[in-house]
């Protein structure tokens, strides 16, 4: 009998989003136009991070930023 067996495994978190992800993120999904769950495996963060990123929600000036570059 397992002492641990009733200890629950702790959690994998993702790291953090920082600017320069973000900045990448946008990129490639914008300009390299590559799927968020490709994405989000790339930088082993959660998808929803990825999403967070593309629709504004995290960085909205650096969303602004690539949308208005590229909408000419």
């Amino acid at each position: 009998m397992a002492v641990f067996e009733d200890v629950p495994k702790p959690r994998r978190r993702s790291p953090r989003v920082t600017r320069e992800m973000a900045e990448r993120i946008l990129y490639l999904f914008f300009i390299k136009r590559m799927l968020q769950h490709d994405i989000a495996a790339l930088f082993r963060i959660n998808q929803g991070r990825v999403s967070e990123v593309v629709n504004g929600l995290r960085f909205p000036d650096l969303l602004a930023k690539i949308t208005s570059r590229h909408s000419a």
